[in-house]
């Protein structure tokens, strides 16, 4: 029997079959001597063990089998808290502890990572719709967080992610990755090709989360394709606020020094280059740098935009009107009416055909990428999760928008270039 952890810099480790792409590529860059954090891969056939000895294999056939939605929801309900509760058997506890004290043999914290089989393809990025987690301590928070990965396959928004792509849960399974938290200072991440023929960097200070759900508006790096810095952009800080629902919202203060200096951008520049060679495709790439340097946490296949030339002649019409400039998603071009929604609560204002208009973009959102045709954030940069899944989908988004709840209008009609990173809005003087 083929053994359920190996080490990522095993050659077997680079196998997506059983390891999910996530953590193929992040074995393959480091078997190609590119700078990555270590840990294991824990093959996905532990789910499928785990899913046998708990007698949910029926249950799982059940949830899109089901023409019943109360009873698909139940379905999957019993899937979560099945993995979730209910604990291990021997013969999964002792590999996957032995993997975890290896990882964090030298007092580091550890991090558990999703990595579906179904997840990080050219077809299903699945970008911030499975479960991470940072910072464990204990061998508990570690077994806790396998459950809660495995669990995450059938959570709510990863199962509407899945059948909008005609897939279903039961015929796939949850890999892992098992790794040394990397105590980053500066974290981010990379395109390393967009429409316009650069690169591009995101930066900013800490652990990469922030980035990744949108929750900071990132300093912005752009690079030739040689990977040598062009531009630069500072990231804006948010504080948080109460919005009017009593949820959590932000308000905007000034923007903070670079994150990163030139021979840093270049260094992540050469990175992505060779992470494309890896990969066979343009990538898209999150990294993170501790006290020892730069390492690579994750490449996926990017999708890339068509060219700015192509959306020039639909931009002309809207020439005469206002514009706000942001980080652009690398994709798609679009028009439909505004509609600004400050915070989760109201997005049920969303109809089809809108122009969403909010602050922060969060893989929350991912749900309203099926119908509107555009989105406008204050908050969030290229690389963040809701990016990943609108250039997917092909809907252009622009992103780190200064002002945008305030400046453009509810219901205004809005032209949003995902290219060039433009959003305008109709006025009646113009």
């Amino acid at each position: 029997m083929p053994r359920l952890v190996v080490p990522l810099s095993a050659p077997e480790a680079a196998d997506p079959s059983r390891f999910g792409a996530k953590a193929a590529n992040l074995a393959a860059l480091g078997q190609a001597g590119l700078p990555v954090a270590g840990g294991c891969a824990v093959d996905a056939q532990a789910y499928r063990i785990q899913l046998a000895a708990l007698g949910l294999e029926e249950t799982a056939r059940a949830v899109f089998s089901s023409g019943d939605r109360p009873q698909a929801r139940r379905h999957a309900l019993d899937m979560k808290l099945g993995l979730m509760e209910r604990p291990l058997g021997p013969e999964l506890t002792e590999p996957l502890l032995a993997a975890w004290r290896a990882v964090t043999d030298s007092g580091v914290q550890g991090v558990v990572r999703s990595s579906a089989l179904v997840e990080d393809r050219a077809d299903s990025s699945f970008a911030g719709q499975f479960e991470s987690f940072l910072g464990l301590q204990s061998e508990a928070e570690f077994l806790t967080a396998v459950r809660a990965c495995w669990a995450a396959l059938w959570s709510t928004r990863a199962l509407r992610y899945m059948a909008t792509h005609g897939l279903d849960a039961a015929d796939t399974a949850m890999a892992l990755i098992v790794q040394p938290l990397v105590a980053a200072r500066v974290s981010g991440g990379g395109l390393s090709r967009t429409a316009e023929g650069v690169g591009v960097i995101n930066a900013a200070r800490g652990l990469g989360s922030a980035i990744a759900q949108g929750e900071v508006a990132p300093d912005r790096y752009v690079l030739d394709l040689a990977g040598n810095p062009k531009e630069s952009t500072p990231g804006r800080k948010y504080h948080g606020m109460g919005c009017a629902h009593g949820r959590a919202a932000l308000s905007r203060s000034l923007a903070g020094r670079r994150c990163l200096d030139d021979e840093q951008i270049a260094e992540l520049g050469l990175m992505m280059r060779k992470a494309e060679e890896v990969i066979g495709v343009p990538v898209e790439i999150e990294w993170a740098m501790d006290e020892t340097g730069i390492k690579l946490l994750q490449a996926r296949p990017l999708h890339v935009g068509e060219t700015p030339a192509e959306t020039q002649l639909r931009d002309e019409i809207w020439l005469a009107h206002p514009r706000l400039n942001g980080q652009a998603s690398g994709i798609g071009w679009g028009t439909g009416r505004a509609r600004v929604v400050n915070c989760e609560c109201e997005l049920e204002r969303v109809a089809p055909g809108d122009v969403l208009v909010t602050t922060v973009a969060g893989p929350a959102l991912g749900q309203v990428l099926t119908h509107v045709v555009g989105v406008v954030a204050e908050l969030g940069g290229s690389t963040s999760h809701l990016a990943s899944l609108a250039r997917e989908r092909g809907v252009p988004m622009v992103l780190g928008v200064l002002d945008a709840t305030r400046r453009i209008p509810d219901g205004a009609m809005v032209a949003v270039d995902g290219v060039a990173g433009v959003v305008r809005w109709a006025t009646e003087s113009a």
